[in-house]
Parts: structure tokens; sequence; C-alpha cells
């Protein structure tokens, strides 16, 4: 049985046999809307199960399971979208939903098409996560990655560790009688620890996951959770204030990536670009980045956080470059604003639940390597400052300009990474920083599997990474004010 019919089966069992449904009969859905004339229309099922699991100090804090179901319905005529859900699948509920959309349509009618049942690649196990485990052993993950961290260092003094599981079905059908199935696990786990010593307290945190079942989380990969977040408290700890101003910053690879997502890769959107609102705007064809920059959005990674087989209007997800060396290429793109801007869909339509309108979102978004050995970077700076670690950030989608927290910073002194520091924040423009990317490396890594990106109040699951990158004359706000 190929991927297709498994998830067709599973969608068939969650989704429309308990809605009195059947694939025959979803093209006759659209006969509510069928006397109106309509650009594009379709539905969204999903059916989801999701579990979290949290302990602190060796003690159950939260154990929750959740089981949420429903159908988004969206009727499309030029740029205006009409929307309506229900959390009921049924017949009746479904041509209600349909009925609230018929305000924006036109005079004349549209034909809806037969079923045409879409074939994709999988890129990640159908597996339920929340089924390998027992309860007991879920919880006796999260001890051992506990006691992997209190091993590390008699001065860890608290450990909260937390474990999540998703395991959504969804099916699409459209219109134009395309219909596509999906099942998609998606795991997490998370430790957080505070370090006291001399009276001083410190936190560091690490965790990691992906598209997998929880075997993903063996036991050498809790120890190295365990080990960075220990290893995050006990660098801030010993670490010094930022100095302030204008000085040369080196990234380095994998989550730091994070930046290039806030600051760049939001102004990439095909929505915002075709309202005009980027700084990004009507710039194809330009040259946007240093040479060498290359950065690409890729949902098609297997088993990645970020990675979909198809995206949620069921278009199959692809590899896109967005800025080929400095020069911008193209953006982000659904179905609605690729028909508006006269371009093919990306496989970026992506919407938090039924419950939500999609919109051009990322999946998996990095820039691509350089040539540069990272100590070749690190050696050919007198001053400045070497981050790997980014906490919170804000970005102004029509500026590109950014405020971004380190949450793990050192300074380098001639040429070698000296003194942690505490406190470093960047501030720049988007657009600006491109241009100001003078190395690359040569080590590209993607992050750990822990990224969530929000957008207009929704937020979905991404991947970010990037090689160390060393850019010049960016503002640094620091702490130490001599």
């Amino acid at each position: 049985m190929n991927f297709s019919d498994k998830s067709m089966e599973h969608a068939n069992e969650v989704i429309l046999n308990p809605g009195g449904l059947t694939l025959d009969e979803l093209p006759n859905l659209f006969s509510r809307i069928a006397t109106k004339k309509l650009d594009y229309a379709d539905l969204y099922f999903q059916y989801s199960r999701s579990e979290s699991w949290s302990i602190e100090d060796g003690i159950v804090k939260v154990g929750s399971f959740n089981i949420d179901q429903g159908v988004g319905a969206r009727a499309i005529v030029d740029e205006k979208t009409a929307f309506a859900y229900s959390d009921e699948i049924s017949i009746a509920a479904i041509h209600s939903a349909l009925d609230a959309t018929k305000a924006i349509a036109g005079q004349g009618s549209t034909q809806a098409m037969p079923t045409r049942v879409a074939t994709s690649s999988p890129l990640y196990s159908s597996e339920d996560p929340l089924l390998g485990l027992s309860n007991a052993e879920k919880i006796r993950l999260l001890e051992r990655v506990e006691g992997y961290a209190r091993q590390i260092d008699s001065r860890v003094t608290q450990v909260v560790a937390n474990l999540a599981a998703v395991h959504d079905t969804i099916l699409v059908t459209r219109l134009d009688g395309h219909v596509v199935s999906d099942v998609r696990p998606l795991i997490r786990l998370s430790i957080q620890v505070i370090i006291e010593h001399k009276g001083r307290r410190e936190q560091g945190s690490f965790g990691g996951g992906g598209r997998s079942s929880y075997d993903y989380f063996n036991d050498e990969r809790l120890k190295d959770y365990a080990q960075k977040a220990v290893d995050q408290a006990l660098i801030n700890m010993d670490a010094g204030p930022a100095p302030a101003g204008e000085m040369t910053v080196v990234l380095g690879a994998g989550w730091p990536g994070i930046l290039l997502h806030e600051a760049i890769g939001h102004g990439l959107e095909g929505d915002f670009n075709r309202k005009g609102s980027s700084a990004f705007s009507g710039r194809i064809g330009e040259r946007v980045a240093a040479k060498g920059v290359t950065v690409v959005d890729d949902g098609t990674i297997p088993d990645r956080r970020g990675s979909l087989s198809v995206d949620d209007e069921g278009t199959p997800t692809a590899k896109t470059v967005l800025i080929e060396d400095g020069i911008l290429c193209g953006y982000m793109q659904d179905t609605l604003n690729a028909r508006l801007m006269g371009v093919a869909p990306t496989g970026n339509g992506r919407r938090e639940s039924y419950a939500h309108v999609p919109m051009p979102r990322m999946t998996n978004t990095y820039m691509l390597n350089g040539t540069m050995e990272r100590d070749e970077i690190l050696s050919s700076v007198p001053n400045g400052i070497y981050a790997t670690n980014f906490g919170g950030g804000q970005v102004d989608i029509v500026s590109g300009k950014f405020v971004f927290s380190a949450s793990e910073a050192y300074l380098i002194e001639n040429g070698k990474i000296t003194k942690p520091v505490k406190g470093a924040t960047l501030i720049g423009n988007g657009p600006d920083v491109l241009t100001r990317v003078s190395m690359i490396g040569n080590d590209m890594s993607l992050d750990s599997g822990v990224g969530t990106c929000g957008k207009d109040g929704q937020s979905v699951p991404v991947g970010v990474g990037q090689p160390t990158l060393r850019i010049d004359g960016l503002t640094v706000g620091g702490t130490d004010l001599s």
C-alpha cells in the first residue's frame, strides 16, 4: 500500500466515515456554493490528538491529553476571502459553513469537478507517537533527562522537563476536485535548569524534536540536551556585561538562523510583497544581499519539524530558492497570492488548524554553505561578538528593523573567543544586514527542532538554519556602560 493509500485510509477512518462522508461525495458538498461565481474554494478537515507531560524536580506537574477535530470552509473571489469553520464534521455542519461563505460570491455559477485523489511522497512516518510508550514510560523518559542534568554539576538546583506530541490527520478537498490527505506526527522535548552558586542564580535550556516517534529521544540525545542546558547556565554564571556600539558580529551555525527567519524570511512571504508592505516588494532580480548569500525555504527535508508532505491547501511542498548569490529570486506563495501575482504556488500555504485561514508561511528556512572554516572566520575579527544562541526578538516587516537578544554570546579579542557576555542585543535592518555579510562558513546546520513561528495570531512549527556568518558593522546593544 503506497503512502497516499495509507494516509487516505487513515483519513477515511478518523474523518470521513465518522462524519458519514465518502470520497466520492466530496464534490457534492460544494453544490451549496455552485450557484455563485468563485475563483477558488476548499474544505480543510482535521483530526488531531495531542498530549503534554511535564515534571519539575521529579514531580509530575502536567499530564494532559486532547482530541480536536473540525472542518474549515473557504471561498475566494478576486482577493476577497470568506471563511467559516465547525468543530463538528458532518454533512449538515459542512453545508452550514459553506452557506456562510457565499456572501462574497459574484453572479454566475461554478462547477465542482469530480474527485481526483492526489499522490505524494512521504517525508515522515504516519506512526502515532502518543501510542509508542505507556504513560509511565513517558514519565521515566523525563526523569532520565533530569537525572542526566543533575549528574553534570552539583550546583543544579532545579530542573523542569517537558514532553509533547501531536498526531494530526488532515484532508483537503478543493473545488477543482483535488483531494489529498496527510498524517503528521510531531514530537518535542525540552529541559530547563537553574544553577545556584554563591547566591547567584542562572538558567539554561535546550531541547529538540521532529516528525517522528518518541524513540527519537535516545539516551545519547537526552544526555546532549542536558549537557547543553547546563553548559548554557554555567556560561551565563561566568558572563560579564556585553559591550555596546557598532562592531563585527559572528553568528554561530544552526539556531542563530532564527535571526534570518524573522528579520528576512517574513519579508519574503507572498502576501506582504503582493500588498507592497515588505522591504523586498518589487525587487525580484535585484541584488539584495552580499555575493555568496543563498537563502532557501525547504519543506521537503525528511522528518524535520518544519517539513510537510503537502501544505495546508494540498500543494506539495518544495525547495524554493528565495535569494541566490545575493539576487532576489522569488517569494513563498500560497494559492491566493500566487494567483494574484501570476506565479505558481510554492507549497507554503499554512494554517494553525481547521479554525484558521491559510496564508504564506515558512517551513524550514536556511542559508546555504559558503567556503570558510569557522575558526578562519573568528580569527579574522580583531574585536567583536560571537553569538551562538538567541532568545526573543522583534521585527517590523515593513521597515525590516529588528532587535534580538543573544542568550549565549562571547567576546572576540584578537581573533580568539574569550569571555562570555550577558545582555547583548543585536539591532539592525534585515535587508541591510544581508549586504553586510562578509564571510560565510562551510558548517551549515539546522536547529534541533524547537522552532515555532507566529504570524497574525497563528503559530506553526518551523525549522531554521545557517552556517557561521561574519556580519560587519552591526549595532550591538550591551550592558557595559564603562
